[in-house]
């Protein structure tokens, strides 16, 4: 990986601006991987519950099975996401973007498969078909910028993009018209391109 023109921001795949919270669900990436993609998730621990702080649980493999009925169904998964962003903007990040976290799954895009080898994972706190606030949007928009001064992205989707029919995150609740004028706005992130609208 070449040296980054913004030293200050990136340490390692590490974005000095986020919250650290290292997750042992990661692996390297395939040699020759391109990092040209960033997919939008969002995720809510138990469903529709914000601020438990069980995502950063489920991450890091400390998830109590036992704390809530649903988490039955996804007891033993391992998971992670590259970064995660509250309700509030605040931005966590989980694996180094130089890494491979496991977030996207079986699917594809750019006529490519296995998205996880060269893409950057991002979960919104939020449930799938209800709306996000305001602060994550600003928060995305900013951390898009500071992995686009670092990573040569082109695209940005959502897991029901590069899964379609087997995720529906972010859903019909995100708005990627805001998202698209926030990108469009700065010369790092103007070229990226989103999913087709869905009118």
């Amino acid at each position: 990986m070449a040296a980054s023109p913004y030293p200050d921001l990136w340490q390692q795949g590490w974005l000095n601006t986020a919250r650290h919270l290292p997750s042992p669900n990661f692996g390297p990436r395939p040699d020759g991987a391109l990092i040209d993609l960033v997919v939008v998730h969002s995720i809510s621990l138990p469903p529709g519950e914000y601020g438990t702080g069980a995502v950063q649980q489920l991450f890091t493999n400390r998830l109590d099975w036992d704390a809530h009925p649903y988490y039955q169904g996804i007891r033993g998964l391992e998971v992670s996401s590259h970064f995660f962003i509250t309700r509030a903007g605040e931005v966590w990040q989980f694996v180094s973007c130089d890494d491979r976290a496991w977030h996207a799954g079986v699917s594809q895009w750019r006529g490519r498969e296995r998205c996880n080898d060269d893409s950057i994972g991002i979960e919104l706190e939020g449930l799938e078909g209800l709306q996000f606030d305001a602060p994550q949007y600003a928060a995305l928009a900013e951390l898009c910028r500071a992995i686009g001064r670092r990573y040569p992205v082109r695209y940005i989707a959502g897991h029901e993009h590069i899964a379609p029919g087997r995720k529906q995150d972010p859903g019909p609740g995100f708005d990627w018209q805001n998202l698209h004028a926030q990108l469009a706005a700065d010369a790092t992130t103007a070229g990226w391109q989103l999913p087709p609208r869905q009118d």
